[in-house]
């Protein structure tokens, strides 16, 4: 009797106990997953200017301003002149500040008509995140590493106050205070700390093993930086360096994957990518109060030389400007934009007759046609981590977490 009313009580409520566990576990499983589901409900962020570090995959004027000039045909897709870009035209950082409606990033290098009302860019071209052995003219690296770049960022953010302070017509063309707490800080940077290694005869196992002290580099300069009030965070990891011309020239004996990629160096580069995100998931640990997007770029790069076609282009693997034809194109003493002598006869190296239907535009760089296909992809946050759209990174792990939270209760 005792039996018979227990078992039919509880299956009047058994149902009901199924629900409440259910909906239970389902809070729990989404508030875990919360960093892999994207939140569409979060407002976007109101970024007023954007602090750019990088090397030349973001450089727009840095190098050229103060060591060695972009020049002809550098530029002609889209400015019709050298603008200080090692490419045909506009770089993913340019689209970025255009989709914001600022200006393009003015190099903090530059100091002829430049404008940092909306931010700086202390990116150059062939920048290191560690102190390269070798600098521009002795080597082939840039004085301008990550270091130095965040002491560059540190003199702006002071000496800019100063300048809006004194007034006159210099204070309109300084950001505003408020600025650098609210702004977007972004980074692409790394790519040529593996090169470093590629090219001092180091064997890939070797280069491997530097990548912990790189990275470490990286995670210091970023604590640097959110100490001067830097608090969102939009990070590119590396490219498939093992896909570009100047890498698979260079080193002809390497084995090739089913694209014809150097394997082992896109494998070193997948390495710091990984160690990379190991790095900001311990950053958002250690500066709790910060957001931290982590961009896989190098997937969307590698895609346009897996599947080129798809996406309206060809010949990926092949330099549009750059002399000697081949499988590359790509001779290292015959660059974009050099004078050569072949068989007695000056040839200028210039580019190809279609730069918007190739990949890359010299051989290390890509054309404004492949930045413009990867700044769609990445700005949807398809491939970020924590995956929100490029305007919505603002939000801290925890915000989109309470954000899903709240849905859910309602």
């Amino acid at each position: 009797m005792h039996i018979s009313f227990w078992y039919f009580s509880t299956m009047e409520y058994f149902p009901k106990l199924i629900e409440s566990f259910f909906c239970y576990y389902m809070l729990i499983f989404l508030t875990i997953s919360s960093t892999v589901i994207p939140i569409f409900s979060l407002k976007d962020c109101e970024f007023p200017a954007i602090f750019n570090f990088g090397d030349s995959n973001s450089d727009t004027g840095g190098l050229s301003a103060s060591l060695i000039p972009a020049t002809t045909p550098y530029g002609e897709t889209y400015f019709g002149m050298p603008a200080g870009r090692f490419s045909d035209g506009r770089l993913i950082i340019d689209f970025l500040a255009k989709s914001l409606g600022h200006p393009y990033l003015s190099a903090y290098l530059d100091s002829l008509g430049t404008n940092f009302s909306h931010g700086a860019n202390f990116a150059t071209a062939a920048a290191t995140i560690r102190l390269p052995d070798l600098i521009i003219p002795a080597g082939g690296f840039s004085p301008f590493y990550l270091d130095i770049q965040y002491v560059q960022f540190l003199q702006l953010k002071t000496r800019s106050q100063l300048i809006r302070h004194r007034g006159g017509i210099f204070a309109s063309l300084m950001p505003k205070k408020e600025y650098f707490s609210k702004a977007l800080y972004t980074f692409d940077i790394g790519q040529n700390d593996l090169g470093a290694g590629f090219f001092s005869n180091m064997t890939v196992q070797e280069v491997n093993a530097s990548v912990p002290d790189i990275v470490t580099g990286f995670s210091t300069n970023i604590k640097k930086i959110y100490g001067l009030g830097a608090r969102s965070f939009w990070i590119h990891n590396t490219g498939p360096v093992g896909c570009l011309p100047y890498i698979a020239a260079n080193f002809p004996s390497a084995e090739k994957d089913e694209v014809g990629c150097a394997k082992a160096y896109n494998e070193v580069a997948q390495h710091f990518n990984h160690q990379l995100k190991q790095a900001v998931v311990q950053l958002r640990k250690d500066l709790p109060l910060a957001a931290f997007t982590y961009v896989d770029v190098y997937s969307v790069k590698y895609s346009l030389f897996k599947e080129p076609k798809k996406y309206g282009f060809e010949l990926p693997l092949v330099a549009c400007c750059g002399y000697g034809g081949g499988k590359y194109n790509y001779n290292s003493s015959a660059e974009c934009g050099a004078t050569i002598t072949v068989n007695g006869s000056q040839v200028f190296v210039g580019s190809c007759k279609n730069p918007s239907k190739r990949v890359n535009w010299d051989g290390i760089h890509y054309t404004e046609a492949a930045a413009k296909f990867i700044f769609d992809k990445i700005s949807t946050g398809a491939y970020s981590d924590a995956p929100l759209p490029f305007k919505q990174a603002c939000h801290r792990s925890f915000d989109r977490t309470l954000n899903l939270n709240k849905n859910l209760v309602k």
